[in-house]
C-alpha cells in the first residue's frame, strides 16, 4: 500500500517499521505464512503488533518464534488447529445426550419401516412361489415385533432412556452454568440479573489458549526438560526471553491491543525499547489520567500480565467467555478484575499504538479478502459456527477498509498484505467447500495462500523494487478514489 499523497517517500529499511497482525481464529494460519515469507526475505521490522489471533502470532514473532506457526509439525499445519475453538463440553455432553433421545424415540419408526420392508419380502417370496419360506419370515418377524413392543420391553424401555438423556442434557447445562458463574479458579463474579444460571458463551477459547501457550514455553525452556509454570509465570518468563534478547536477530518490540469490557475502553500491552518506552508510557500518561490505565508496560509492573494478553485477545466477543485479569495493586486499578476479550475492530487502535511507539511505516497483514463487488455474493452459512463466523469476517473487512482510509498519508507508508479470495470464516479450522472451485478448502491451504501472498503483493514488488514506484491493477480504482494505491 502506498499513498499517492506522498509518492517519494516509498518503503526504506531505514524507518522504524512495525508489522501489524490482525483477525481472529483462522488468521493465523495467514499470518503464519507471511511470517515465514518475510523471515525468508530477511525483511527487517521493528515493532510487531497484533489483535485477536494477531496477538498470538505477534507474540510468536517477536521472540523469533515464528517457525512454530508454520512447521509441518507447527500449530497451523497440523490436527491441532481443528480443536480450536470447540463448543464448550457442557454444550458437548448436551447435544450428545439430546441426539442419544432422538436415536431412542425414533428406533419404534425403524422397526415399523423394517416392518414394511419384510412385508415386500415376504410378497416377492410368494409371487415366485416360496410361500413357505415367505410365511416364515413373516411370522417370525411378526412375533419378534411383538415382544419388542410388549410392555416389559419398549413402552417401558423407550420413556425411561429419553428422561435419562434429558436428565444428562440438563445436568451437563447447570454444570456448565455453575462454571460460568464461579469462573476464574473458583473466584465468584458478581452477576446481575434473574436469569445468570444460563451459560451463555457457546464456545470455549481455553483449549486455543493452552495450545498456544505450550508452544510458547517450548521456545522459552530451550530444550530444559522443564513443566509449564502458571500463566503468570509463563507471561514472566516471556517478557524476560524478549528482555534479554531485544536487538539480537529476530528479536522485536511487542503491542498487543485487547478491550476491557467492565471499563469500556481498550487496553494497550507492550514492550518497547528502551528509547521509545518513556515517551509511550510516562510521558503521554502523566498528560492523561485515562492513558495510565490503558497502557501497561510489560517490562514493569505488568510483566505479569503477558499470558492475560494473550488469552484476553482470544477471547472472542460473544462467543466466548471474556478472560478475567486481576491487577496489580500498584496499577491504576488497585487489585481490581476486568473483564477482557478482543474487539473486531480494534485495527484502527493497534496502528494508532504503533504509530505512538515511533512506527514511520506500517506493514499491514490481514486474512480478510477485498470487498464483495456485483455478482460476487455467496450463500449464507447455515450452521451457527459458520454463520457467526461470517459476520466476524464481515466486520474485519470493514475494519481494514477504514484504517486504510484514516492512515493513508499519516505515515511514510502503509503497505496491506491481504488475499484476494479467502474462503474461510474466523471459525473454520475444520477447513470448508469453496464455492468458487467446488473443492475443499483446508486451513493449510491457507498458510501456503499468506506465503505467496506477502511475495506477490509486498516483497518482490516493494522490498525488491528498489524504490521504484509499482504499478498494479488496481491503481485506477485506487486514483479514482484519491486515497490509496493497493498492490
Amino acid at each position: 500500500m502506498i499513498t499517492p499523497e506522498s509518492p517519494d517517500r516509498l518503503y526504506s529499511t531505514r524507518l522504524r517499521t512495525a508489522l501489524v497482525l490482525t483477525g481472529g481464529g483462522t488468521a493465523g494460519a495467514y499470518h503464519a505464512g507471511v511470517l515465514r515469507a518475510v523471515q525468508e526475505a530477511g525483511v527487517r521490522f521493528d515493532i510487531v503488533a497484533g489483535r485477536g489471533m494477531g496477538a498470538a502470532s505477534a507474540m510468536f514473532a517477536a521472540v523469533d518464534g515464528g517457525g512454530r506457526l508454520w512447521d509441518t509439525t507447527g500449530i497451523w499445519k497440523s490436527r491441532r488447529a481443528t480443536l480450536f475453538y470447540r463448543w464448550r463440553p457442557p454444550l458437548r455432553v448436551a447435544g450428545w445426550a439430546l441426539a442419544a433421545s432422538g436415536v431412542v424415540l425414533l428406533f419404534p419408526l425403524a422397526l415399523l419401516a423394517l416392518a414394511i420392508v419384510v412385508g415386500m419380502l415376504g410378497l416377492v417370496l410368494t409371487l415366485v412361489g416360496l410361500e413357505g419360506a415367505a410365511s416364515a419370515l413373516t411370522v417370525a418377524f411378526t412375533t419378534r415385533l411383538g415382544v419388542w413392543f410388549s410392555p416389559p420391553w419398549l413402552p417401558t424401555a423407550i420413556p425411561r432412556l429419553v428422561l435419562l438423556a434429558v436428565l444428562v442434557a440438563f445436568g451437563a447445562l447447570v454444570a456448565g452454568a455453575a462454571g460460568e458463574h464461579y469462573g476464574a479458579g473458583g473466584r465468584r463474579r458478581r452477576r446481575a440479573g434473574t436469569a445468570s444460571w444460563v451459560p451463555g458463551h457457546p464456545l470455549g477459547a481455553r483449549e486455543t489458549f493452552e495450545a498456544l501457550a505450550a508452544e510458547l514455553w517450548k521456545l522459552i525452556r530451550g530444550a530444559a526438560p522443564l513443566q509449564r509454570p502458571r500463566d503468570a509465570e509463563l507471561g514472566r518468563r516471556y517478557v524476560e526471553l524478549l528482555a534479554e534478547n531485544l536487538g539480537q536477530p529476530g528479536f522485536r518490540e511487542l503491542l498487543i491491543v485487547v478491550h476491557d469490557v467492565d471499563a469500556r475502553h481498550d487496553l494497550v500491552f507492550a514492550f518497547l525499547g528502551e528509547r521509545y518506552r518513556a515517551r509511550f508510557f510516562g510521558a503521554r500518561a502523566e498528560g492523561s489520567p485515562a492513558r495510565a490505565a490503558e497502557a501497561f508496560d510489560l517490562a514493569g509492573v505488568a510483566r505479569d500480565h503477558a499470558a492475560d494478553a494473550l488469552s484476553a485477545a482470544l477471547a472472542m466477543p460473544v462467543a466466548t467467555s471474556p478472560h478475567l485479569i486481576a491487577f496489580a495493586a500498584e496499577g491504576p486499578w488497585r487489585g481490581e478484575r476486568h473483564r477482557a476479550c478482543d474487539r473486531p475492530g480494534a485495527l484502527t487502535r493497534v496502528v494508532e499504538e504503533v504509530v505512538a511507539a515511533g512506527a514511520e511505516q506500517v506493514i499491514l497483514v490481514s486474512p480478510a479478502a477485498r470487498p464483495a463487488r456485483p455478482h460476487e455474493l455467496s450463500t449464507e452459512r447455515a450452521d451457527v459456527r459458520g454463520g457467526g463466523g461470517e459476520q466476524l469476517a464481515a466486520f474485519e473487512t470493514a475494519g481494514l477498509r477504514d484504517v486504510i482510509e484514516q492512515f493513508s498519508g499519516r505515515c511514510a507508508g502503509l503497505y496491506v498484505i491481504r488475499p484476494e479470495h479467502n474462503p474461510l470464516a474466523p471459525l473454520d479450522f475444520a477447513g470448508v467447500h469453496d464455492e468458487r472451485s467446488d473443492r475443499h478448502y483446508p486451513l493449510a491451504e491457507l498458510v501456503d495462500r499468506g506465503y505467496e501472498d506477502a511475495y506477490r503483493q509486498f516483497i518482490d514488488p516493494v522490498v525488491g523494487a528498489g524504490g521504484e514506484r509499482i504499478e498494479s491493477a488496481h491503481d485506477a480504482d485506487a486514483a479514482a478514489a484519491g486515497r490509496t494505491m493497493e498492490l
